[in-house]
């Protein structure tokens, strides 16, 4: 499995957005070892990134205020 370029030069909302959420994405199947990583052959970005485009996987951003900072 590749990089979804495809579904990345179709996305019309903000990619930095879109991004973080695909790297976290990544992130949580490498730490879960998830059994799907094994079968695209250890491509934990793709997945991650696949997952987000296609919506396979939901996303929301959570905002901190600049008084709740830790």
């Amino acid at each position: 499995m590749i990089f979804p370029l495809k579904e990345l030069i179709e996305y019309n909302g903000n990619i930095y957005e879109i991004t973080c959420a695909s790297t976290k994405r990544a992130f949580q199947l490498a730490k879960l070892e998830d059994r799907e990583i094994e079968k695209q052959g250890n491509k934990v970005v793709s997945v991650g990134a696949r997952q987000i485009f296609t919506g396979e996987v939901d996303y929301q951003l959570e905002y901190q205020s600049e008084y709740n900072k830790a």
